[in-house]
This record gives C-alpha cells, structure tokens and sequence, in this order.
C-alpha cells in the first residue's frame, strides 16, 4: 500500500511502534481484522468485539507472515518479556508500555526466542479510532475523488447505482455490501490502490455524531442524501433528528464539493446553500434540476423511463431492477454522473449495466417460485415499496414480513401502518413472523381485505411451516430487518424449488 510504512502507520494513529530497526520503514501489503484474511506482510489489527477478541489470535496471524498487528493490549509474550527504562521513566516508575519508540526498537535488537514471536506492533488507545485516522491519512495521499452516500433508505442500492454509471469512464470502487459504519468504511478505503480513480463510500449511522466521524474520515467531495425517513427513531428521536444526523457529512464537505438531494422529501428540500454551495435536486416532479416522466413498470424485470437534465436534454432508459425508487437511484446516479463528465449515452449504459445485490431487490427465478430477496434491511418506508413492486409478480402474490427495528416509541403502529397499507394492495397470502409483525397482521384486518394472513411467532416456526404454506408458481416476497435472518426464508425456498 502506497506509503504505508510502519513509521507512517504509527504517527497517523497516534500510536507507539515497538518491534524491528529493519522493518520501520518497510510498507505493508494490505490491512484486515480477520485473522483468516492475514498474508504476508499485511497489518492485523486486533477489534475487541461483543463475543471475539482479535488480540487472541495474533500468534495465528504472525504464523502467517503479518509484518505488524495493531493492538489495544501488548502481546503477551511482549508483555512477559523485560523492556528497558530510560532513566526517567525509571523515576516515574513507568513501564515498557509508556517508553518511546526508539527504546522500543532497541529492545528488538536484542531479541530472545520469545521476544521474536511476538513480533512488530503499534500500541494504541483504541484500534478502531486508529483504523479511521489511518484510512484518512491513506486516503488523502491518495488524492482520488470521494463520492459519499447517505440517507434514510436506499444507500446500498443508490451506491450501486452510482458505483456502475461512473465505472462506464473511471476504474471505480465502491463500498462492498454495507460496510459503511466506523469500522466497515476504513476497510472499504484500504481496499482502494493507486489504479483506482474514483471512491464511492457508503456511510450509515444511528447515533448522533457518528457521521461527523465518518465524514472526517472520507472527506468526500460530492455528498448524496436520498431521503429522511422513519429510520433509527429510537436514537434519533423524529425525522428533523435524522436530518440534523444525516446533515453531518457537510461537515468535512470539501470547499469545491458537490450537493446531490431528493427534492422530493420535505425534508431535504429544506436545505439550502452549504458552505457557499447551491444543493442540485432530483425526483419525480419537473421543478427539480434532474427529474423522472414517461414511468412505463415492466414487471419484475424493471421499470422504464425518461430522464430529464435541467429541461435541456433528456434520454430513455430501462433499468433492469423493479420498483419507482430505483428510478429515484438512477436519477441520483445521474447528477453524480454528470458531476464528473459522463455523456447522457455513458450514463444510459451504466444504469442499464446494473446488477441486484443480493437481499436488495435480489429477483430469484427457481423452478418452483419467484423470489423477491429483499432481506436485508427494513423500515416502513422500505417495506412499503417493496410490496409495491410484489404487485408486478405472477402467480399468487406471497409477502412474508417480518419485524422492523430501531423505530422508537411508535413502532407498534408504524407496523400496523404497514399491515393497513398492505391490506389496500392486490396479494393473496402475507406471512407475518415475529412480535412485531403481528401488528403488520392486525393493519391487515382493519382494512378489512381479503388478504389471508399468517402470524407465526419466530422464524424457526416459519421455516418448518414453509412447504405447506406456499404453492408452485408463487411469487414471494422476503422482507425483514437485518436481525431477523431471513436470509435462511430464501435459502429454504431455494432449497423446496430443488425438491421435485
């Protein structure tokens, strides 16, 4: 990695380096925190998480090459290993832990059999606040633009989006799946190489101040928002406190940035200059700067449109993914396309270049069924869209829905707000699994529909009552929040489609 030199590494996270004169300043191959990715000459860093601490396994890593390791706690065969004292911090009675790295050094001159399994490390206060001050230093030498992605719902697939209009000119990367928290977006940076011309970083919060962070971080120089919504309302409190949440990546916006919001929601369109820098809008009305009209929906196999720009030119576009808001992405993916110098005919092709991710609009075509993988994340906003786009699918139309989470002191009724918009809807069959769920069922009743509905108490009790619940020729809808697994709902389906 360009300049990451052991040296280096320690200054930009404020940590001390202990280990080899020889080594200081040679440069690392790669950064991880999975013991079972470490190469040879990779920097291991040890995260203290929940169940599993990475400390523990840094004989592995050291057995398998890694230069240098990153750690809260010394190792323990350094920490059973005599380090000199200088004589002042002799009389503050300080030890090996507290001396400066040239005392360090000299102690690895003078290495003993122990000593030498220990190998190099940088000592510091916290390995994940360092993993973000490096990705930062890293990035910034690198000097590529930085395409930062946010917003209630729809961050992963607008990221996608984005991430294959820009890929039609420039070798871009993009966040792989969600990695886009405090530890997910500097192991996506460190991915990054002196090839790559563009970054486009998705960045997900809950809490107050967490994006600041990150934000300090990417430093991005365009910022996109695709909506406020009802998401993380138990940290976040209303809508206006995801607002003020997500308004934190304007912190490190850079001064000749960028600004790319929905000017659909009532909330962003409340946004006005930042830092001298009028905001460009998109969505579906004709007042903003790009909009959507002549919506043709083609199924599950996407949704058709015009693309307008500034009302001065326009193009046609299928984009092979269902449902309105991935016309909102693509309008997204537009304004950042033209942010950086693609043609309408650049941006045309890599909307219509666009892969599913899967549990994100993932469409599975098995013998049996048609299976809409929408698993991996929820909230009301979401869930509705999603069973949207279940009216397009053949067959009986199936939804099995699970609980939503982080949605506060109102999550009772946002449920059954779900359940009474679903009950307005033409499905056959709604599966609800879960506590919360139960409400979706109950909104369901109270908009009197004919829709049969299931409520099953836990996804274990699903998964044994599936063959019996849904039919050949079923379209099936899978939608939950992360926790509820139901990645296992689709692996089963698949499976059942295999048995004849």
């Amino acid at each position: 990695m360009k300049n990451m030199t052991l040296s280096r590494i320690a200054k930009a996270c404020g940590g001390i380096y202990y280990g080899s004169e020889a080594d200081r300043e040679r440069e690392i191959s790669s950064i991880t925190t999975d013991s079972r990715k470490a190469e040879p000459g990779c920097l291991f860093a040890a995260i203290k998480g929940e169940h599993v601490d990475g400390h523990d396994f840094i004989p592995a890593v050291l057995e398998k090459g890694a230069l240098c390791v990153i750690v809260e706690t010394p190792p323990r065969e350094a920490r059973r290993i005599s380090r000199p004292k200088d004589e002042d911090a002799s009389r503050r009675g300080q030890d090996a832990a507290s001396i400066p790295m040239r005392y360090a050094q000299e102690a690895a001159v003078e290495t003993s059999p122990r000593e030498a399994r220990c190998g190099n490390y940088i000592k510091v206060e916290s390995t994940v606040a360092a993993l973000g001050a490096l990705a930062a230093c890293y990035l910034e030498q690198l000097s590529i633009p930085v395409v930062g992605v946010t917003g209630s719902v729809g961050k992963t697939s607008t990221k996608e989006m984005i991430a294959a209009v820009l890929s039609q000119k420039y070798r871009t990367l993009k966040t792989a799946g969600n990695f886009n928290n405090e530890l997910g977006l500097p192991l996506t940076i460190f991915r990054l190489r002196e090839e790559d011309q563009i970054a486009v970083l998705e960045m997900g919060i809950n809490h107050f101040g967490e994006m600041h962070r990150l934000a300090a971080i990417a430093k991005p120089d365009t910022c996109v928002i695709t909506n406020i919504g009802q998401c993380h309302l138990e940290f976040l409190g209303n809508r206006d406190g995801v607002l003020r949440a997500k308004s934190e990546i304007f912190d490190f916006l850079r001064p000749d940035g960028y600004i790319i919001l929905n000017g659909d929601d009532d909330k962003l369109i409340t946004v006005d200059v930042v830092k001298g820098i009028r905001p460009v809008f998109f969505g579906l009305g004709g007042e903003n700067d790009i909009y959507a009209d002549r919506i043709e929906k083609k199924g599950l196999d996407g949704v058709e449109c015009r693309i307008c720009i500034a009302g001065k030119t326009s193009f046609t576009v299928l984009i092979p993914i269902p449902g309105i808001h991935m016309v909102m992405n693509a309008l997204a993916a537009t304004a950042v396309g033209l942010r950086y110098g693609l043609t309408p005919d650049e941006i045309r092709a890599g909307i219509e270049s666009l892969q599913p991710v899967s549990g994100r609009f993932h469409i599975i075509h098995t013998e049996k069924y048609t299976i809409i993988d929408d698993c991996y994340n929820a909230n009301p906003v979401s869930m509705k869209a999603s069973l949207e786009v279940l009216q397009d699918g053949l067959g009986r139309r199936v939804a099995i829905l699970g609980d939503m989470g982080e949605l506060g002191n109102e999550e009772e009724q946002m449920h059954r707000e779900v359940g009474e918009f679903a009950g307005g809807l033409d499905m056959d069959l709604c599966i609800c699994v879960g506590s919360l769920s139960a409400y979706i069922a109950e909104g369901i009743l109270a908009a009197h529909a004919g829709i049969k509905t299931v409520v099953l108490p836990n996804l274990q009790t699903l998964l044994a009552q599936l063959p019996d619940l849904v039919q050949k020729d079923d379209t099936i809808l899978v939608k939950a929040s992360h926790f509820m697994h139901f990645e296992k709902i689709v692996a089963k389906l698949e499976e059942l489609s295999c048995i004849l």
